[in-house]
């Protein structure tokens, strides 16, 4: 019933903020199941995996997932995710900490920031609605206007592969899906709008996420179904709940408010370390 819940919660939150589902589920289940950081990751990385499935089903029929760089990003995670697995297996507790806690500041910072700057973004939840495209400056990737799809060039697929070899080697650190990587390192690199870079990562954040609890499972890292089934099935219906809810709640406020949450949860993390 505990898991359930936690798990609900993680993904109410995914549904009204579309992001913040793995960086709040490893301290949840730290601190609701005792458990030690690299064994909370695989059950998280899980359940945002399912969760980000869920996602990318929903907004494949709008047309706007890249999945060919999707594909790209994945597949460059899961080499480098055994690589986080082994840190995270040899470097101290304190440090793994310490190292989530500044993920979450960074995550929680960006938040506020994009919050002021940018409101409009903070109401694209995980569905991904499909809008108006925005053209930066001199994308390395490009749009092919006739097809819809990216041009594939040599700089293009390093830009892209880049973002998921940090992808992968995050997730099997510190057990988190790294959207908050994927999607401005695509707002970047491509002239994708904002409510396609949130979809493609979404079904990027799912194979990668998968592969990574796979590749654990591998490597000997034991994975509780007893409490991983209900964390993951209380994920996907808190999603489905919050997505029932974001258009009337999903905003700069709300945003703004779970960024200062995930503050609070940080620098509890940095005590934890300490102490």
């Amino acid at each position: 019933m505990l898991a359930a819940f936690l798990g609900a919660l993680v993904g109410l939150i995914l549904g009204l903020t579309g992001a913040g589902g793995s960086v709040i589920a490893v301290p949840l289940l730290i601190w609701g199941m005792g458990w030690t950081l690299p064994q909370a990751a695989p059950t998280a990385l899980l359940a945002v995996s399912a969760a980000a499935t869920l996602g990318t089903l929903s907004a494949w029929p709008q047309g706007i997932v890249r999945y060919r760089a999707a594909l790209v990003m994945s597949g460059a995670g899961l080499l480098t995710a055994p690589l986080g697995l082994t840190a995270a297996h040899w470097l101290p507790l304190p440090i793994l900490s310490s190292g989530f806690a500044l993920v979450l500041l960074y995550v929680s910072v960006r938040m506020i920031l994009r919050a002021r700057t940018a409101p409009e973004e903070s109401k694209i939840v995980r569905a991904g609605l499909k809008g108006e495209q925005e053209n930066p400056s001199e994308p390395v990737c490009k749009m092919n206007p006739a097809t819809g799809r990216l041009r594939w060039t040599r700089p293009c697929a390093l830009a892209i592969s880049s973002g998921g070899l940090t992808t992968g080697f995050l997730s099997g650190l510190l057990g988190v899906g790294g959207g908050f990587v994927i999607v401005p390192i695509l707002r970047a690199v491509s002239d994708l709008s904002f409510h396609s870079a949130v979809a493609t990562s979404l079904m990027a954040i799912a194979l990668t996420s998968a592969g990574t609890v796979a590749i654990s499972i591998t490597k000997g890292q034991p994975l509780d179904l007893m409490i991983a089934a209900p964390f993951v099935g209380g994920a996907l219906a808190g999603m489905l709940l919050g997505r029932l809810t974001a258009s009337r709640l999903a905003g700069p406020k709300l945003q703004t408010g779970f960024a200062c949450l995930m503050l609070m949860i940080a620098a509890g993390m940095f005590w934890q370390a300490l102490a």
